[in-house]
């Protein structure tokens, strides 16, 4: 459920700043200038800058953790961050200068707020179709399995895809065809437990078999 709650809040921030880009460019056209007198100017900038300075602090202390939900709140405070400084910044100089630039700070805004929440959304779409692992891993995975019992006689098939934010592995072993069936059993059992202890991996399938020169597993046409 990790990868659908982190799509879900990444498409509502999208969202967000397209409504934010459009309102913005109402304003532009519309040539709305803010009204704002000294007194208001510094509630603002000191509600602002502590809004900021707190929003930074909680996303030092949320990019401690490795959980993914946990790391888009971190995200998600530094891009508070990045939009109160623009904002922040923008109204200022609206005020004291010239109208335009608080509508054009928020296109601004709005344009880096949709770009980053929708790399988010298209980096966790990978996680939930069953994406293939890189090959680093996989090499990562061949070297496990070879070195894992000297009765390994060949690796016929390993393969690792996304399952949320981790991987389902699968793999295919030969070991002797006269070797009994409980230490085929525990050779295939401490392998899975084995893998199964990598941080990146969620489950583990170890098939064994006795040759490898049958057709692929799992092709018959019906």
């Amino acid at each position: 459920m990790q990868p659908v709650g982190i799509i879900v809040f990444a498409s509502v921030m999208a969202t967000l700043g397209l409504q934010i880009l459009f309102e913005s460019v109402r304003h532009l056209i519309s040539k709305s200038k803010p009204e704002m007198d000294q007194g208001n100017l510094m509630w603002m900038v000191g509600i602002m800058v502590s809004v900021t300075v707190v929003k930074f602090v909680l996303m030092v202390y949320c990019r401690r953790f490795k959980n993914e939900i946990v790391r888009v709140y971190a995200q998600d405070h530094l891009f508070d961050v990045i939009t109160n400084s623009v904002g922040l910044a923008a109204a200022v100089l609206a005020v004291k200068f010239y109208w335009w630039i608080d509508p054009a700070g928020a296109i601004i805004i709005a344009l880096y707020t949709i770009n980053t929440w929708a790399k988010t959304v298209i980096e966790n779409v990978w996680s939930l179709i069953g994406r293939a692992a890189p090959p680093d891993f996989l090499a990562k995975l061949t070297y496990l399995i070879w070195n894992h019992h000297e009765d390994i006689r060949h690796i016929d098939t390993v393969r690792a895809y996304t399952f949320g934010s981790h991987y389902f592995v699968e793999v295919d072993i030969v070991l002797p065809e006269d070797m009994l069936l409980s230490q085929a059993h525990d050779i295939g059992e401490t392998l899975q437990e084995k893998l199964e202890q990598l941080p990146e991996v969620e489950r583990a399938f170890v098939h064994i078999d006795f040759e490898f020169t049958h057709r692929p597993e799992h092709k018959t046409m019906v």
